[in-house]
């Protein structure tokens, strides 16, 4: 690891995440919402509103996954991220988050609930540190990691960036 790179690891306490790249939790609500209230996708109660720091480094990438929840996408730092989603309609999107405002990136990306979504840095020998807030509150019952072979049977226009995106 580069020295930026485990200095803000080390400093913001971050851990490796399953999907991959580390995070932090930062925050997560006192207030819960109850099971039946959440509706039938959910098991459990969940917090209003949970929010964590994620680094990913650019000789790494965050896997295609999706979540029950929107998941609100900010950048803070480093190079801008690229975020890679098929949509409920499978119609595949590259998004940017990052500062370049005159080259389409975005400060804020808001990944809708239930679709699947990738992350990659987006410059070479680099860094991407952003914010990821979920609400209702994430928990891992809530978690679904992409499994290539599935996913490319599901969506075959898309097998070269599944391939490229996904680790299973």
């Amino acid at each position: 690891m580069n020295t930026e790179i485990d200095k803000i690891v080390r400093t913001l306490e971050m851990n490796p995440h399953p999907e991959g790249g580390f995070y932090k939790e930062t925050y997560r609500s006192e207030g819960i919402i109850p099971e039946n209230i959440l509706g039938s996708s959910f098991s459990g109660k969940r917090n209003y509103c949970t929010a964590i720091y994620f680094l990913l480094t650019s000789d790494n990438f965050s896997a295609f996954h999706k979540i029950k929840q929107d998941e609100i996408w900010h950048y803070y730092q480093g190079s801008s991220l690229y975020v890679h989603v098929i949509d409920h309609n499978g119609e595949y999107k590259r998004y940017e988050v990052g500062i370049n405002l005159d080259q389409g990136a975005l400060p804020q990306l808001v990944v809708t609930a239930g679709c699947w979504f990738a992350s990659s840095v987006t410059d070479a020998n680099s860094y991407s540190l952003v914010g990821c807030t979920v609400s209702p509150g994430f928990d891992f019952e809530d978690f679904e990691l992409a499994e290539r072979k599935s996913l490319v049977q599901e969506y075959p226009k898309y097998t070269e960036v599944i391939t490229q995106f996904t680790r299973i």
